[in-house]
């Protein structure tokens, strides 16, 4: 078998492997993450639905799709899908993370596929689904497009894609590493390298030559008042999700 491309990146992986065991305390070093995850389903599962007809108000309305949730770390993501009844497969790159995953999974009474994989290998392997899930991935691979490229192949004609990221300016340097990682220290220092951050208008031209149609975009905007997240159809200054289909 030929071998396959990675674009992992070992510095990266060894960040998340030291806090694989906190995945599921909502004020540990991943309380961002749970703090956005309200409102990072309530996007994806309205693009879902809206992408394939489904009824959100249904009792599992995603029955039928297969769905990666790829970079899934402990299943914050995988378990909420699972529940509206696609088929999961949860896969990561950090080995640890697996199996934090599988304990909690079936301690909710969830049947949830994770595997200690890459979206490349994944790829290769011929593997297909009607969805993938790429949540704040992209901004910690060595090489953004040949990874797209991998979620591409992944992707079934007409599925979609839902892809966030971090915006690369100066407040995003200052709310997402300063702000997250020093002042409040959400996260451990090093979490994130800004040099990495990718623009919206970055990330679309990557899609494109990924060979996926942009379809949407919105920003995950923070309000200090409320102390919580919200979707933004203008600001999409520091965190924003995307959307793209593969055409059928």
């Amino acid at each position: 078998m030929a071998e396959v491309n990675q674009t992992v990146d070992a510095g990266e992986i060894a960040k998340f492997e030291a806090m694989a065991a906190e995945w599921w305390d909502p004020n540990g070093k991943f309380k961002p993450l749970h703090m956005l995850n309200p409102t990072r389903l309530d996007y994806i599962t309205r693009q879902i639905a809206a992408e394939f007809g489904r009824d959100l108000k249904a009792p599992r309305p995603f029955e039928g799709l297969r769905l990666l949730d790829i970079g899934c770390g402990g299943g914050l993501l995988s378990e909420p899908m699972a529940r509206l009844g696609a088929d999961v497969v949860g896969a990561d790159a950090a080995p640890r993370n697996i199996p934090v995953a599988q304990v909690h999974a079936e301690k909710s009474g969830l049947s949830i596929d994770y595997r200690h994989t890459t979206a490349e290998a994944l790829a290769a392997a011929g593997e297909e689904f009607d969805v993938v899930l790429n949540m704040e991935v992209v901004e910690h691979v060595s090489d953004p497009l040949a990874y797209l490229t991998a979620c591409q192949q992944l992707l079934k004609p007409g599925g979609l894609m839902v892809c966030s990221t971090i915006n690369r300016n100066p407040k995003s340097f200052v709310m997402a590493i300063i702000g997250a990682e020093y002042v409040m220290r959400w996260l451990p220092k090093g979490t994130h390298e800004w040099a990495k951050f990718i623009t919206p208008d970055e990330l679309f031209d990557l899609i494109r030559k990924a060979g996926l149609d942009p379809v949407d975009r919105k920003g995950f905007a923070f309000n200090k008042l409320t102390w919580g997240w919200s979707i933004s159809d203008r600001d999409l200054s520091v965190n924003y999700v995307t959307a793209s289909v593969k055409p059928a």
